[in-house]
């Protein structure tokens, strides 16, 4: 029932006439605090999981497993809907599968796969590359056929816009609007004028990340048909600084600056520690 009504609040951002700014959430009190916040969406992405699960970078490591175990924590502790990134869908086309239906039963709203070449390659040196876009039909096609919840939208992902050129990213995104895709994720569209182009070429909502600076126009980016465009992960890098200064000020006997500590109450709240007296209190106390 939980993700039901985030599921269906997800579609009616992604079919929305607003873009909205989703939060960067990696654990379940990140993601209660952005609900508290007021965002209307939270995105999972590979990244801060990497991160928050295994103090890792974002190379692959992370298990579907573990992945999935902490988006199920996640959304247990927030109704906010969660678009989670799952990169690559952790291997061929039957993997996919798997990776849809584990997400699904973690109760997200949405996720991406994306045509990527992951893990990868050895002597790759930093440098990204894509499957052939057969390939990544095949997994869109593998990821839609996987899911059991048809208000669970699936996206499809490329980095073309940042590693090959135009040609290629339209041609990737017309062939996953063919396969059935809810929608594209495109990484790295850096001008309105290369936007237009994309938008032209298909008929589905088009998300973005790590869009240049000048299109970070919200009421601008709608009339795009632009649902959702992520800003980043700034979230994760606040915790680690924080959490830096934090650990060498007690370390060192240092008085913490004012205000650097969430307060008492503040705790209360992101813990809901007054249902949990509620839930311990006798009935008709």
């Amino acid at each position: 029932m939980k993700a039901g009504k985030a599921r269906g609040h997800f579609r009616e951002i992604l079919h929305g006439q607003q873009c909205v700014y989703p939060a960067s959430v990696f654990d379940p009190i990140s993601a209660r605090l952005a609900q508290d916040a007021g965002f209307e969406v939270g995105m999972f992405a590979g990244s801060t999981a990497a991160m928050s699960v295994l103090a890792a970078p974002d190379l692959i490591v992370l298990t579907l497993t573990e992945l999935a175990e902490q988006a199920r924590r996640i959304c247990r502790a927030s109704s906010l809907p969660v678009l989670v990134d799952a990169d690559h869908g952790y291997g061929g086309v039957l993997n996919v599968r798997r990776t849809v239906e584990e997400l699904e039963n973690a109760g997200i709203a949405a996720l991406t796969i994306e045509d990527t070449l992951l893990p990868a390659p050895f002597g790759a040196s930093g440098k990204a590359a894509l499957i052939p876009v057969e390939e990544g039909v095949a997994k869109m096609r593998a990821a839609l056929s996987a899911r059991t919840d048809p208000a669970l939208a699936v996206i499809g992902r490329t980095s073309a816009p940042q590693i090959t050129d135009m040609r290629d990213t339209l041609l990737r995104a017309r062939a996953y609007e063919a396969a059935g895709v809810d929608g594209v994720f495109l990484v790295g569209v850096k001008s309105w004028e290369q936007l237009a182009e994309i938008r032209a070429a298909i008929k589905i909502p088009v998300l973005l990340g790590n869009a240049g600076a000048p299109l970070m126009d919200r009421e601008r980016l709608a009339g795009f048909g632009v649902p959702i465009c992520l800003q980043g992960h700034q979230s994760m890098a606040a915790v680690v600084q924080a959490l830096r200064s934090t650990y060498r000020a007690l370390r060192d006997g240092v008085e913490l600056p004012a205000g650097s500590l969430a307060p008492p109450l503040l705790m209360q709240q992101a813990s809901r520690a007054a249902l949990y007296e509620e839930w311990l209190a006798p009935p008709g106390g």
